[in-house]
């Protein structure tokens, strides 16, 4: 279907922008990005009793934030949630990581709680935000009935890098051992390397996109070096399509239509099922890239947290062995 009105009438406001390294360096120029890409006006997110708090990690304290049902009574699903932005951008504060929580929160009368993991900046690589978000995990998993969280009725996911992550925790947690997730919601995924081109169907509709919402391939590629420190050499866990999934849990995947992750994240679902692994897979129509980084004004927005709720509320109810 065609973009979403909303996406479309704030193209041409994107006019002159040609890419992120731009606007990094300009101000004006990230002011007219971020008046372009501001959500819908009058959202009022849901009201939730959040708690600030650290988890041990290898590499120092993770900071977390945790979203509780305001009228919980007796135990809840629980969700540890990874936010995206390349891997080396996002905090808790911004929409894809707090008001993701705040909605899953109330429409799944969930537990979430969202992971500050330590950004590949400044020297930091992978390992390192993957350690953070399996330590998050398992300090989350061990403490889940101090939070309200039923046995079994905690899942693992995130979105863009953040569903990158998730997944590739989940591998982890599956061999390294412990409590394991009752599901898997990722949204958009960066789970491929090297970026999984588009047929000429979809390519076409991704050149109605304004330059700077493509993730062409060399700036894919930057983007996983940057995260890896290298692209000579692909470690273990950092693309999770590279990996045996068997074994991983119940899985939904959202991917974006206008969006040049796509292909990637139908791959890694057909992969899923060929692996055994019951899959969900949804194409928002008429969304592009980091859909959930608004709000649900848009329709798009808002029918991906109804199926990511109606998941997760539904893998707390079948429930799985730890």
């Amino acid at each position: 279907m065609p973009i979403d009105p909303y996406f479309a009438a704030r193209f041409r406001m994107l006019d002159g922008l040609e890419s992120m390294a731009e606007l990094l360096a300009d101000p004006a120029k990230m002011s007219q990005f971020e008046a372009a890409m501001t959500p819908p006006v009058g959202y009022v997110p849901p009201v939730c009793v959040t708690d600030e708090v650290t988890a041990p990690g290898p590499h120092g304290p993770i900071p977390l934030r945790i979203y509780s049902p305001d009228d919980a009574s007796g135990v809840s699903p629980g969700l540890v949630w990874a936010h995206g932005g390349g891997w080396q951008a996002g905090d808790l504060d911004m929409p894809e990581s707090d008001m993701v929580a705040r909605e899953l929160c109330r429409q799944a009368g969930a537990v979430v709680v969202s992971v500050d993991y330590r950004l590949a900046v400044d020297g930091v690589t992978f390992p390192v935000p993957l350690d953070d978000v399996v330590a998050a995990w398992r300090w989350v998993a061990n403490s889940a009935h101090l939070l309200g969280i039923g046995p079994g009725m905690l899942s693992l996911g995130g979105a863009s890098a953040g569903g990158n992550l998730a997944a590739s925790a989940a591998l982890r947690i599956r061999d390294e051992g412990g409590v394991v997730p009752a599901g898997l919601l990722l949204a958009y995924p960066a789970v491929h390397h090297p970026l999984v081109p588009a047929d000429p169907e979809r390519a076409s509709l991704l050149a109605e996109l304004p330059r700077l919402l493509r993730l062409l391939p060399e700036e894919y590629d930057q983007l996983v070096e940057n995260f890896l420190g290298s692209l000579t050499d692909v470690p273990a866990y950092a693309m999770a399509a590279d990996m045996d999934l068997g074994g991983l849990p119940p899985t939904v995947i959202i991917a974006s239509e206008y969006d040049d992750l796509r292909v990637s994240a139908e791959d890694f679902a057909g992969q899923l099922e060929v692996a055994g692994v019951p899959t969900h897979y949804r194409v928002e129509a008429g969304m592009p890239h980091g859909h959930l980084n608004f709000n649900p004004k848009i329709a798009g927005t808002d029918r991906s947290l109804r199926v990511l709720a109606d998941f997760l509320a539904v893998r707390a109810l079948e429930g799985v062995t730890p």
